[in-house]
């Protein structure tokens, strides 16, 4: 049955006391001249907020007030309200069954947006109820998802191309308009699709009588699948044309990169391929560019980190280390180091493999192993460039390992990562690749060791009282006062696609070499070093840091204890480090 106010808004508010007769009258104003509707202008005046505006209205019309965040809705279920209406009138299905729908609207007092809606959902009995369009709008970015239409348009090509085994996509294309290639339009509602999830990942990996296609979301795999699977090869063709890669062979593996517009996104492209068994796998790294360069405050370092890193950045000579697996933010780091480093006094060199942010004043040179343009050639013509700061993308051999060290040791300071579990090993990393102990305790300055953990989704996050596991761990690292503490947890809303995290934050650990130290380096002796560290009372670990951040609430437990378990810090000498620092 539908439902209206019996009054228009304006004077039901006021005669209910929620607004004064002026407020009504400045609204009345002000939608004379925007046309917005009285709510909408109402509550962007400030006379009362969007959640007692619908409160409101959901009480005077006696339908609920839902916290649609919350709820667990079946994206099937949503398509029975196609996309381009829900978006126009504001409304999402929240409940169905044979004869009835629950309709979420922003606006249920639309009385034209009702009767269509209604029509559209006929024969089923339309229910209403009312949510806040900000919660709308991010149900709709999280449910209407692009997979029927990345299936749709896969059927089309599959279908163009019959059952041929191969495909041309050169002879695809022909001389007909780029955009309008049935490939072309599958590309792009796959980037679409990545870019609403938020994904830093595409994988593209055909299987045996189907494709899939996996998305990395905060460091985890949503994975989709097409039995579409023979359009693999011009999906793969069409990939490696815009990154330049030679589309004949199919044996090797190749690395390129392109750019690509998705929304008013210029979204950077690092695409990856690999024969398999079905054909080739295609794995692309999206950098969105419009999202700028992060501070170092913004990735999540704390304060007194970010302090100790700017003073030894600030110093004319050494060497820095930024550490961690791939994926864990290195780079970022590292850029937003060489933002703040980028000053008209001082000459920067970057070598990188790949350049991932054009930065401007910045001399940064791309490595060719095809030429023999590598690090360790580049370094030592950066070093006879007259440089103040080198950025080397990755220490990867003994020769640019030394070359860097020296450079370290001669005037200039030197940046660079490094593929290590924690700080502590990288030094004895650098000496296992083939440097002399010597070099590395002079150039080495201080050691960054960085990871990445899930945030606890803000939007549905509850008290969370540790299990039996977590409670045995966090009786091992900090007493049985930790272990009865309570944490947060996310229950999983539409925001964070049912998971209960939203995004990333760092985890950093930084190792500031001083005398003991430096001595149990050229002493080459592992023990003394690692008790010298412990002995600093300067340094906290990882694993530590993590914690941190689950008593704060930013992650959980089990996120702490699996960055733990990844770095193998459960031992009794660093995990129980100083808690100082």
């Amino acid at each position: 049955m539908k439902r209206q106010l019996k009054k228009r808004l304006g004077d039901l508010l006021v005669e209910q006391g929620v607004i004064s007769g002026e407020q009504l009258a400045q609204a009345l104003a002000s939608q004379k001249q925007d046309g917005r509707k009285l709510g909408k202008t109402l509550v962007a005046n400030g006379a009362l907020s969007e959640e007692q505006l619908l409160t409101f209205v959901a009480q005077q019309m006696a339908i609920p007030f839902l916290d649609i965040s919350r709820r667990r809705i079946a994206p099937e279920l949503v398509q029975l309200l196609p996309e381009v209406h829900a978006r126009r009138h504001r409304a999402l299905l929240v409940e169905a069954d044979q004869d009835r729908v629950l309709l979420a609207m922003s606006d249920p007092a639309d009385l034209a947006a009702l009767d269509t809606l209604e029509t559209l959902l006929a024969p089923r009995r339309v229910e209403l109820a009312v949510a806040t369009e900000g919660q709308l709008l991010d149900a709709f970015d999280n449910l209407y998802r692009k997979t029927e239409k990345i299936a749709s348009i896969a059927g089309e090509l599959e279908q163009e191309y019959g059952d041929q085994p191969e495909f041309s996509l050169a002879g695809a294309l022909g001389d007909a308009d780029e955009s309008d290639a049935t490939v072309v339009r599958l590309l792009q509602s796959i980037f679409e699709e990545a870019l609403q999830l938020r994904a830093s990942d595409i994988h593209i990996e055909p299987g045996d009588k189907v494709l899939r296609i996996r998305y990395r979301v905060d460091g985890q795999l949503m994975e989709s699948t097409l039995s579409e699977y023979r359009v693999s090869n011009a999906l793969v063709l069409r990939i490696k044309l815009m990154a330049g890669l030679d589309i004949s062979e199919k044996r090797l593996p190749q690395d390129g990169r392109f750019q690509f517009g998705v929304q008013s996104h210029e979204v950077d492209v690092r695409v990856s391929t690999l024969p398999t068994q079905h054909g080739e796998s295609v794995v692309m790294r999206l950098l969105d560019q419009s999202l700028g360069l992060l501070a170092l405050e913004q990735t999540g370092m704390p304060d007194p980190l970010v302090a100790k890193l700017r003073h030894q950045a600030s110093r004319p000579h050494g060497m820095i280390l930024v550490t961690g697996p791939t994926g864990s933010g290195k780079t970022t780091t590292l850029y937003a180091l060489l933002s703040e480093l980028n000053q008209p006094n001082r000459k920067i060199i970057t070598v990188e493999d790949p350049v991932e942010y054009r930065l401007e004043r910045i001399s940064q040179v791309q490595v060719n192993s095809k030429i023999e343009l590598d690090f360790a050639r580049v370094l030592r013509t950066a070093l006879r460039q007259d440089p103040d700061v080198i950025m080397v993308g990755e220490m990867r051999d003994q020769e640019t390992v030394e070359i860097g060290l020296r450079g370290a040791l001669t005037g200039h300071l030197v940046l660079s990562t490094l593929h290590t579990n924690d700080a502590v090993s990288s030094t004895l990393r650098l000496i296992d690749m083939g440097a002399a102990p010597y070099l590395v305790a002079s150039a080495l300055r201080a050691i960054l060791a960085q990871r990445l953990v899930r945030r606890v989704c803000r939007h549905c996050e509850t008290e969370h009282r540790p299990d039996v596991a977590e409670q045995a761990w966090l009786h091992h690292v900090g007493g049985a006062e930790l272990a009865n503490a309570r944490f947060r947890r996310g229950s999983g809303c539409q925001r964070c696609n049912q998971t209960g995290y939203r995004g990333r934050i760092g985890v950093f650990e930084l190792l500031e070499l001083d005398e003991p130290m430096v001595d149990a380096l050229r002493s080459e002796d592992p023990q003394a070093f690692a008790q010298a560290v412990k002995a600093s009372g300067q340094f906290r670990p990882l694993a530590m840091a993590a914690l941190d951040y689950a008593r704060e609430g930013i992650t959980t437990v089990a996120e702490a204890m699996r960055l733990a378990e990844d770095i193998s810090l459960n031992d009794e000498g660093l995990l129980r480090g100083s808690d100082a620092g």
